[in-house]
């Protein structure tokens, strides 16, 4: 799936999350995977850049996004 495609299912899946939420989150699990974190997918991580691969274990709900509450006004 591309990355347009999965940031698209991301978003639409998570309607309190912005792209800039987003961003925030995919930078934070990829900064984990290039620290050794092991992925949650059956993918070899050497094989796919970190970014690609937070944004689809985001997408798949492997990865849990915490911070991202409903502010009623």
């Amino acid at each position: 799936m591309k990355t347009e495609e999965l940031t698209a299912k991301i978003l639409q899946d998570n309607p309190n999350m912005d792209n800039y939420q987003l961003a925030i989150a995919v930078a934070k699990r990829s900064d984990e995977l290039l620290n050794g974190a092991p992925s949650k997918l059956n993918i070899d991580p050497k094989s796919i850049k970190a970014a690609d691969l937070a944004l689809m274990e985001i997408a798949e709900g492997l990865v849990t996004i915490k911070g991202f509450i409903d502010i009623e006004e």
